[in-house]
């Protein structure tokens, strides 16, 4: 059974452990099972966004460059963020620009990640 946005966070563990300098702060490769609950039901919302992105542009995201495709995914996040936490770091809602490197390559991998899902679908 594939829960709602285990994809999503099973990319975003993949991203992390690829592209963060050195190691990476445990939280960002928590397991699914141990993801709060909060993040969990973010995850599953992103997630669900991307596909349906992916599905109504009928192939066109295939002609997105990497960065499109990983600010798509960045915007979501920052949506869901707002959604569940009152005051966010603002770290936490930062614009693209403004995101590390690992984190840009990590969100655009995510983006990639639930392509190939859906062109198996």
């Amino acid at each position: 059974m594939n829960e709602n946005g285990r994809i999503f966070r099973e990319a975003w563990i993949a991203g992390v452990t690829r592209h963060y300098p050195g190691t990476p702060k445990p939280g960002y490769v928590t397991p699914w099972e141990d993801t709060p609950e909060w993040e969990r039901a973010s995850a599953a919302a992103v997630e669900r966004q991307v596909l349906d992105f992916i599905d109504v542009s009928a192939g066109g995201t295939d002609k997105l460059t990497r960065e499109q495709k990983g600010r798509f995914v960045a915007l979501c996040w920052i949506a869901q963020i707002h959604k569940h936490i009152p005051d966010p770091k603002p770290g936490y809602v930062a614009d693209w620009d403004k995101l590390p490197d690992w984190q840009q390559e990590t969100d655009a991998d995510i983006f990639e990640r639930l392509e190939a899902v859906a062109d198996r679908t």
